[in-house]
Order: C-alpha cells, then structure tokens, then sequence
C-alpha cells in the first residue's frame, strides 16, 4: 500500500508561486492561453462551434480565396486537422470552394453567405471574452503587449534562437 509522504505540499492555484508572478513567461502565456481557450470554447459551444472553426472562419473572412495550405498555416492547424474542418464547414454550407483562375488543382476557399452569418454569431458570442482580455489594461498597455505578443511570434517563425 502507497501512501503520500506528509512532506509534499499540493501545488499552487493559478495565479499563486510559480502559476503566479514568479512563474517563467513561457509558462505563465501557456496558462494564460489554456484560460483562454477554455472560455472561447464555452462561448462557442452554444453555437456547436469549435474554436479552430472560428479561427478558419475569421481567417477566411479576412483573407478570401485562401488555399487549404495558407488556411492552415494562418489558422495555426496541421494541413489534416485544417482539411477536416474545412469538410466539416463546406458539409455545413459555410465554406465555398472554386478552382484557382491560373492553377486550376489549387482550390480557393471563402466563406459562402451561411459562413458569414456563422462568423458573426461566432464574434458575438465570444465579444465579452475578448474584451476580459484587455480589462484594466490602458490603451498603451494594451499596444505594448499586442507588440510583444507579435514579437514573440515573429521570433519563432523567423526561427531564430
């Protein structure tokens, strides 16, 4: 029979010791991004959404006639998990698709009319999440972490370090 030494002391809450201020920043944005999606998840459930759903939708939105390789790379998705969703949203009558003008095998995709009405279910859905995020933050606090967060990102895609 096991037992639990009396030494061990149960790990911190969120927020507290190493979950907390005094954490590493790798970790302390892993945590965050876990809150995050976790309450984006639940915002969009209503809508039998998923997340990675709504990022192909926004994406697409955006930047119409995509191909399923610059989807998924924007959407931050493998190319498989990219092609079931992209399935799942055209048998769902969101996402249209139509055979590039100069290479015909690369299929462009947007977001048909039904897409749209998704899309801005989905915004409304996860508005108040989104604003959570910069409560309590200036304006130029919130300009100084969205130009870290690129910072970041650009890093890692630049491959450096």
């Amino acid at each position: 029979m096991m037992h639990k030494p009396s030494h061990l002391i149960p790990p911190p809450d969120v927020g507290e010791g190493k979950r907390g201020e005094e954490g590493y920043l790798g970790y302390l944005l892993r945590q965050a991004n876990a809150a995050h999606r976790l309450r984006m998840e639940r915002a969009l459930g209503e809508l039998d959404a998923t997340l990675p759903q709504f990022l192909v939708l926004t994406m697409l939105g955006a930047y119409p006639g995509l191909s399923n390789a610059d989807l998924a790379r924007l959407a931050m998705l493998t190319p498989q998990t990219l092609s079931v969703i992209v399935a799942n949203l055209e048998r769902a009558g969101a996402i249209t698709r139509k055979a590039h003008a100069v290479h015909g095998r690369i299929q462009e995709l947007s977001l048909s009319d039904a897409g749209k009405d998704l899309l801005a279910r989905c915004r409304l859905r996860v508005q108040d999440t989104e604003q959570r995020l910069s409560e309590g933050l200036s304006e130029a606090d919130e300009r100084i972490i969205r130009r870290w967060l690129v910072a970041v990102a650009v890093d890692r895609q630049a491959g450096k370090r």
